[in-house]
């Protein structure tokens, strides 16, 4: 399968293109969930790189209690480091528009009266994890008809609870690994019980919140023992649990591209991750966005009808999820040449060392080429069902 790059200097439709001014994109950055600070790191690096020839930008950032404000157009407060992690702030409250005809949003200060920011063309959601990345903020955007960059409500909302995601995955003819599902009631009413049917999985087993990401709230478990502590760990983030089994493999990335109009998606090369080893037990927060532990190896060593296989299959994820925009396609490839899917984000990190946007640069696509291809998608999106 041959992989075209995108061709970032095609028109827009009738959005911004037959105006007399620059499409206007909001960025919407922050949000409820615990991956608030990666958001943030993901807004600062696409300040910093959007083609600002282009468009015009107007950053948007959630607060931890969800509160929309307006925020400087300054990347350097949302940057993530070891010492330092960001957070969405400030008393100047944005607000959505309720008319489909609108696309507009309005500014609300203490002490004034409320004005228009203006009518924005296309919401860039640089959002990940519960309430942004699992369909909420695509519901709210579909109610007031405004374009937005990624996957509608129920793609999203599907992708991101990794139980559902199997379920559907699985009844595509992907292959998925064994998992157990433990509910907030099954928990509550019997903790013992719900725990019973793991041990089948065999140890070490990986504890983790259905519908977070980024590692957040994730356990490697080793014996029966440790469960209990890891299952309570991950329902601080989520009480519905997934416990999958550990599979033996390396673990490959590939990237997905929403093909223009009628076109089909298109795969990235597969990239890898590595991992130093004896710095984390897995592939962890840390090792994503904190230290230097994990490195990206694009295109991964690997046998090329293994390497076209993945992207043929991640593509065949990508439809059966019924994806738009983009998404990030994660897999385990065992020893004895097996290939597992683990899971498909689709708002992956986006930060110029994240896996994404790296595996689409091997492709020959920058991270400023490739944020735009992201927009005009959007511009080019018909409103309504699609």
């Amino acid at each position: 399968m041959t992989t075209q790059p995108p061709s970032p200097d095609t028109s827009t439709v009738d959005l911004g293109a037959s105006r007399d001014r620059k499409p206007v994109v909001a960025l919407v950055f922050g949000g409820r969930s615990a991956e608030h600070v990666v958001s943030c790191a993901t807004a600062a690096s696409v300040l910093r790189s959007i083609d600002r020839e282009r468009y015009d930008v107007l950053p948007i950032g959630i607060t931890e209690t969800g509160r929309w404000v307006l925020m400087a157009d300054d990347p350097e407060p949302l940057q993530l480091t070891a010492t330092h992690k960001p957070a969405v702030s400030g008393d100047n409250e944005v607000l959505v528009s309720p008319d489909p005809a609108g696309h507009s949003l309005s500014l609300r200060e203490p002490g004034q009266v409320p004005r228009e920011l203006g009518e924005v063309d296309v919401v860039f959601p640089l959002l990940h994890g519960p309430f942004g990345e699992d369909g909420t903020i695509q519901g709210l955007l579909e109610l007031s008809d405004m374009r937005y960059v990624g996957s509608g409500v129920s793609a999203s909302a599907v992708m991101m609870d990794k139980h559902l995601m199997k379920v559907v995955f699985r009844s595509a003819g992907l292959p998925v690994g064994p998992y157990v599902l433990i509910t907030d009631k099954e928990w509550q009413r019997d903790p013992a019980a719900s725990m019973d049917p793991v041990a089948a999985l065999g140890w070490p087993v990986f504890v983790k919140p259905a519908r977070a990401g980024s590692s957040v709230g994730v356990t490697r478990v080793e014996s029966a023992d440790q469960l209990k502590d890891a299952i309570e760990h991950a329902r601080q983030f989520d009480p519905k649990v997934l416990v999958e089994a550990a599979i033996v493999g390396r673990e490959v990335e590939c990237g997905i591209l929403e093909g223009r109009g009628s076109d089909p998606a298109r795969a990235s090369q597969v990239g890898e991750i590595a991992v130093t080893e004896g710095t984390h037990a897995f592939y962890d927060f840390e090792s994503k966005y904190l230290d230097d532990s994990a490195r990206l190896i694009c295109p991964a060593d690997l046998p090329e009808d293994i390497a076209e296989t993945i992207r043929e299959q991640s593509i065949k994820a990508f439809d059966a999820a019924g994806c738009e925009g983009l998404a990030r396609v994660d897999w385990f490839y065992s020893p004895d040449g097996t290939l597992t899917l683990n899971e498909i984000n689709t708002m992956p990190g986006f930060t110029p060392t994240s896996m994404y946007p790296r595996v689409w640069d091997a492709q020959g696509v920058s991270y400023r080429e490739l944020i735009t291809e992201l927009i005009e998608l959007a511009l080019q999106r018909r409103l309504g069902l699609r």
